[in-house]
């Protein structure tokens, strides 16, 4: 195993590296410069070209490129908008996207694969009917309209604010109220973030459900004298977690990119909501050093499924 993983971060190395250098070039294909937001309009073209100088917009993409790469790993990249170093901007959104990715997550699973198997064990009834037809509510719902709606609907109902990671006005309060004041800012974008996730995940926990207990073995079980809840739980779930493993090696950055909506919608404090800002300031280096985050995780998620694979299937080594 530990041959397999040294293998595997070796492999994703370059793939890394590609991925970083296509992005670096289809973002500067986008038109506008970070200079020209970033100074006064009316500012001269002396200093313009100074600007463009001190951060290297002034060489070719493929030197900016790697003078962006040292930088990175050197610690000494800068953002244009305020000149703050960017891994330090990032550090410190880092906890709470994490903590709304982390809460939505359990959320999630949770949820989901009770749901798809208590679906799959009673197919084509009341509730299987109502739960196929909330999956594709949910997986069609924007996610943007659905908050700006629960947003209008909770402050309608209790008159409490929910934008934000917490509330100034019980920053002086007992501990109790601080963490209570924090769950209820957490909620809302949380489930909003997993809402899709569960939608997904609970169809193909029912999908894969439906196509282990089909299985001879699962018959054999029956023959047995087994109950019906230990023929599901622990004989069939364990076989049908295989494609569901799947999806979570996706799952982990699909849920940061998808906090960029959830995140600058309810102004919560994280990297998602960074990189919307980034985006909008052309600030290519907070930019570029966020979808290398994303990418590095997206590797790391297939590289942990893999791994999951033989945790879940002791018949699968490496």
């Amino acid at each position: 195993m530990l041959n397999y993983l040294i293998r595997r971060l070796l492999q994703n190395i370059p793939i890394l590296f590609g991925i970083t250098l296509i992005s670096f070039f289809i973002i500067h294909l986008a038109p506008g410069s970070p200079i020209g937001l970033t100074l006064n309009p009316k500012a001269s073209p002396k200093i313009i070209e100074q600007m463009e100088k001190n951060y290297d917009l002034d060489k070719p993409l493929l030197v900016q490129y790697g003078l962006w790469l040292k930088k990175l790993f050197t610690g000494k990249l800068y953002s244009f908008k305020d000149g703050k170093p960017v891994l330090e901007k990032i550090a410190e959104r880092i906890p709470a996207t994490l903590l709304l990715n982390v809460v939505a997550t359990l959320i999630i699973f949770s949820v989901a694969i009770p749901l798809g198997v208590f679906s799959a064990t009673r197919r084509y009834s009341w509730f299987d009917n109502l739960t196929t037809f909330g999956a594709y509510l949910g997986i069609s719902i924007p996610s943007f309209w659905l908050a700006y709606l629960l947003i209008l609907g909770t402050v309608k109902c209790f008159g409490y604010p929910v934008l934000g990671m917490r509330s100034f006005a019980v920053e002086n309060n007992t501990i109790i109220t601080f963490v209570l004041d924090h769950l209820w800012h957490l909620m809302l974008p949380s489930i909003i973030l997993a809402v899709g996730g569960i939608a997904a995940i609970s169809r193909y926990t029912r999908s894969s459900m439906l196509e282990v207990i089909q299985q001879d073995y699962i018959r054999t079980a029956r023959a047995k004298g087994l109950s019906e809840d230990d023929i599901y739980y622990k004989h069939a779930l364990r076989n049908a977690l295989l494609p569901i493993v799947t999806i979570f090696g996706f799952l982990v950055p699909t849920l940061i990119s998808g906090s960029v909506i959830i995140e600058t919608v309810f102004a919560w404090p994280g990297i998602g909501r960074l990189a919307y800002q980034a985006v909008l300031s052309r600030d290519y280096s907070v930019v570029m050093t966020i979808l290398t985050f994303s990418a590095a995780l997206t590797l790391i998620g297939n590289m942990l499924a893999d791994v999951l694979y033989a945790v879940v299937d002791p018949r699968i080594r490496y």
